[in-house]
C-alpha cells in the first residue's frame, strides 16, 4: 500500500505567490489614498467641518478597502490559500477585521460630526437626514449592525463561550454587512459620484471580492459534491471519544485532495446537516475512498459516530498547507499530539522517503488516548521510519512539547535525544493550540529554520 502513494507527484507552492498578494493588498490601498488625495481630500482638511468630513471620508474608504479585503483573505481563492495556509488566513482575517471595523467606527462618527458642524439642522437632525434622506443608508444602518454583531463575537472571550456551530452561524453575517454596508458609498460618496475611475475601481472590486465568494466557497464545492457523489461507506470507533468515517465516490481520483489536507464536511443526515465542520483526512487518498477521523469535542464531531452508511456528503475543499507540496528538505519530523495525530498518519503513509527520512513523534495523554498506534507501527516498518509514543499529561511549570515524567529535561534536550539531526529536518506540526506552540519554539531553538516548519492550526 506504501508504494502506491510514493509515486504522487505533489506540485510545490511558489514562494512568490504569498508575495504577489501581498503587493495587491498594499497596492489596493495605496490606490485608495491616491483617489482621496485626487478627489481633494487634503484641501478639504483646511476647516473643521470639511477637514471632518474628509477624514470620514478617508477612513470610510480604508474600511471599505479592508472590508473587501478580508472576504478575499477567506474566498478559498487557491492561489491565496495555498500560499497561507488557512490558520495564516484566518489570523489575518481577524486582524484585518478588526482593523476594519475601527477605521468604519471612525468613519461613521466623522462624517457624521464634519455634516453636522456645517448643516443648521444640528447633530441629531444630521443623523435623522442621513438615514432617511440619503440613498442606501438604511441599508448601510443594517450592514453596520451585523458587523458589530460578528466583531462583538469574535473578540477571544466571547468566542470562548459559543459553541463553534453557533459562532460559524452568527459569523456568516459578515457577508451580510459586508453586502449592505458598502452600496451606500457607490450611490452617495463624493469619490464615487465624481471620479469615473473611482467608480471603475470600485465596483471591480466589488465584483471580484463577490464573485471570489459564489465561485469558491459556493460554486466550486456543489460542483465538487455533485461530481464525486460521497457517501459514507463505514463508521468505526477507535476509542470511546473518537470516530473514524470512511467514504466512498466517484472519479475520486480527480479530486486534488492531498495526504495532510482538510476539508469542511456536511453529512446530509437530518438536523445539523447544513453545518460544515473541519476534519483532516486521516489515512492518504487512494482514489476510490477518502477517511476521516475526530475526536467528540461537540456536537457536530459527536454525531459522527451516529452517521450511518449510506448517509450522501457534501464537502468543501481540499484546504490547508500541512501537505508534502510544502516539503523543502529530505528529512522529514512530523510531531503530533491529540488528535493531531490524524494528518500526520496519512503524511506517513503517503510522503515520497529513504529509509530513515522521515519520523514521527506522537504524545497522548495516556495509554488509552491512543489511536492508530497498531496502524502507525505497521506504516512505519513498511516505509522503515522511525516512529515515538511520549505518553503522560504535559509538563507543568512551563510551555513544554513534554509529559511530566520527562519535565526533568530541557525540550531541546528532549528533542535531540529522538533526533538528533533535527536542524535538518523539515518539520510538520499538529496538536492542540499550546502544544503546538511549544513544539515550535523547541524545534526553533534546536536550529530548525522558521520557514522550514509547518504548522496547521483549526482554532475558529
Amino acid at each position: 500500500m506504501a508504494g502506491r502513494h510514493a509515486s504522487v507527484r505533489v506540485p510545490r507552492v511558489p514562494a512568490w505567490w504569498r508575495d504577489a498578494f501581498g503587493v495587491f493588498v498594499w497596492s489596493s490601498l495605496l490606490v485608495v489614498v491616491a483617489l482621496w488625495v485626487a478627489g481633494g481630500g487634503v484641501q478639504d482638511l483646511a476647516s473643521a467641518g470639511s477637514g471632518l468630513t474628509s477624514v470620514g471620508r478617508l477612513t470610510g474608504l480604508v474600511a471599505s478597502d479592508l472590508l473587501l479585503i478580508q472576504v478575499l483573505l477567506m474566498a478559498r481563492i487557491p492561489l491565496v490559500e495555498k500560499s497561507y495556509g488557512q490558520d495564516e488566513l484566518a489570523r489575518r482575517h481577524r486582524l484585518v477585521g478588526f482593523w476594519s471595523f475601527n477605521l468604519m467606527v471612525v468613519h461613521i462618527v466623522a462624517i457624521t460630526l464634519g455634516y453636522a458642524a456645517t448643516s443648521p439642522k444640528g447633530l441629531w437632525g444630521t443623523i435623522v437626514d442621513f438615514v432617511v434622506n440619503y440613498r442606501g443608508m438604511l441599508l448601510a444602518l443594517a450592514g453596520t449592525l451585523a458587523l458589530v454583531m460578528v466583531t462583538v463575537t469574535s473578540i477571544r472571550m466571547a468566542r470562548a463561550r459559543l459553541r463553534y456551530e453557533s459562532w460559524h452561524l452568527l459569523h456568516l453575517y459578515a457577508y451580510v454587512g459586508v453586502g449592505l454596508a458598502l452600496p451606500h458609498q457607490l450611490w452617495t460618496g463624493k469619490d464615487f459620484l465624481t471620479s469615473p475611475v473611482a467608480t471603475v475601481y470600485w465596483w471591480a472590486l466589488w465584483a471580484a471580492a463577490a464573485g471570489s465568494v459564489f465561485f469558491w466557497r459556493v460554486g466550486q464545492p456543489l460542483w465538487r459534491s455533485l461530481r464525486h457523489r460521497l457517501v459514507v461507506q463505514e463508521v468505526r470507533a477507535e476509542s470511546p471519544t473518537v470516530t473514524t468515517v470512511v467514504m466512498a465516490g466517484r472519479n475520486l481520483h480527480r479530486l486534488p485532495a492531498r495526504a495532510g489536507q482538510f476539508m469542511q464536511w456536511r453529512f446530509l443526515d437530518g438536523p445539523g446537516a447544513t453545518r460544515a465542520h473541519p476534519y483532516s483526512l486521516s489515512a492518504a487518498p487512494d482514489g476510490r475512498t477518502l477517511r476521516i477521523t475526530a475526536a467528540h469535542l461537540g456536537d457536530g464531531s459527536a454525531r459522527l459516530a451516529r452517521l450511518r452508511p449510506g448517509t450522501r456528503v457534501a464537502f468543501e475543499g481540499p484546504y490547508g498547507r500541512l501537505h508534502e507540496g510544502v516539503r523543502t528538505r529530505r528529512k522529514v519530523l512530523l510531531m503530533a499530539s491529540g488528535i493531531g495525530i490524524t494528518p500526520m498518519r496519512a503524511l506517513l503513509e503517503a510522503m515520497d522517503q529513504r529509509p530513515g527520512d522521515v519520523t514521527l513523534v506522537y504524545r497522548a495523554r495516556s495509554d488509552a488516548d491512543q489511536i492508530f498506534v497498531d496502524e502507525l507501527t505497521a506504516l512505519a516498518a513498511s516505509r522503515r521510519a522511525r516512529f515515538f509514543v511520549v505518553s503522560g499529561t504535559r509538563a507543568t511549570g512551563r510551555s513544554s512539547w513534554l509529559p511530566q515524567h520527562a519535565a526533568h529535561m530541557g525540550d531541546v534536550e528532549a528533542l535531540r535525544k529522538l533526533v538528533p539531526d533535527v536542524a535538518k529536518h523539515d518539520v510538520f506540526i499538529c496538536g492542540s493550540p499550546g502544544w503546538m506552540d511549544a513544539a515550535e519554539q523547541a524545534v526553533i531553538d534546536a536550529g530548525v529554520p522558521a520557514d522550514h516548519v509547518h504548522i496547521e492550526r483549526f482554532t475558529y
